[in-house]
């Protein structure tokens, strides 16, 4: 079982593609393929949300996100406001209410950082 200790949680809400590209998904990406966590979780919320619905190279970088074993959810809230659930599900993202499943990560201990 992995410690609390060795997971990160990384809450995405900017709808600044620069932030996406340059931060969220590189050091992401990087952390699980060069082992400096061991379990990294991907949490698309807010503006971000709507972003990754509407940029074709967002969510080529999702799939390779996702096939590097980072779990990747997203606010159902957030989601449903900007009309986009559907298509962030379609892309292997699991959508769902995130405040219960939030405070469960935070309880547990793990790191978590927002951008």
């Amino acid at each position: 079982m992995v410690e609390p200790t060795e997971k990160l949680v990384i809450i995405w809400s900017s709808a600044d593609r620069e932030v996406a590209k340059e931060i969220v998904f590189m050091y992401g990406y990087n952390s699980k393929v060069n082992g400096w966590w061991e379990d990294v979780t991907l949490i698309v919320w807010g503006p971000a949300t709507n972003l990754l619905s509407q940029d074709d190279e967002l969510q080529e970088d999702i799939s390779r996100i996702r096939d590097a074993g980072i779990k990747v959810e997203a606010c159902k809230k957030c989601a449903d406001d900007y009309g986009v659930s559907a298509k962030v599900a379609s892309l292997g993202v699991e959508v769902k209410y995130m405040g219960v499943p939030l405070t469960s990560y935070l309880k547990e201990g793990r790191k978590v950082i927002t951008f």
